[in-house]
């Protein structure tokens, strides 16, 4: 099974697409943005993109 890369709050996107938090809530998310905090909770966050098979 492939690991799944998660990036942090503050870090810059480099893949645009969408992108969910670990309480679940989806983003979009363009090249060069920045990860924003939790949309659920307002804390620092880990973000994973969400890949559509």
């Amino acid at each position: 099974m492939a690991e799944t890369i998660q990036y942090r709050t503050g870090e810059q996107v480099k893949t645009a697409g969408e992108y969910e938090s670990e309480a679940g809530k989806r983003m979009q998310y363009r090249q060069g943005d920045l990860f924003e905090a939790c949309p659920a909770t307002g804390k620092t966050t880990n973000w994973k993109h969400c890949i559509i098979q």
